[in-house]
């Protein structure tokens, strides 16, 4: 009797201890990014995303730049998983932008969330 009582005591105390929650990936995150103008009017933005990439099933798996009123003016995709390289760095060259726009917004993307994780905003030095 005395030997139950102290399992049920132990195992008691066990449940009180704080579990580690299972490592999910969360939604894709701009952390930084770059515009460089190109010859002929064109730019080519560098975009660091961090994404707890799982694999083929949930991956961060493209990046766009938007004009201010949302307009997707370039995509980067991105063809694979980076479960072993985070953050990432990857350009899109060639993105023709409109004379009047002065900032464009970068923000990304992943398989099972989509979007909705932290964008930036930078500025066009024309």
């Amino acid at each position: 009797m005395r030997k139950n009582l102290a399992v049920a005591a132990l195992l008691s105390g066990l449940a009180a201890v704080p579990m580690a929650a299972p490592a999910w990936a969360g939604e894709a995150d701009v952390l930084r990014a770059e515009a460089l103008a190109e010859n002929g009017g064109a730019w080519r933005f560098r975009v660091t995303v961090a994404h707890g990439d799982t694999g083929w099933d949930h991956y961060a798996d493209k990046w766009d730049v938007l004009a201010p009123d949302g307009t997707v003016l370039g995509t980067r995709v991105l063809l694979h998983p980076h479960e072993t390289e985070q953050p990432f760095t990857r350009a899109l060259g060639g993105v023709k932008i409109p004379e009047n726009v002065a900032e464009v917004t970068l923000r990304a993307h992943d398989s099972v969330h989509g979007y909705g994780g932290h964008e930036v905003t930078v500025k066009l030095s024309r």
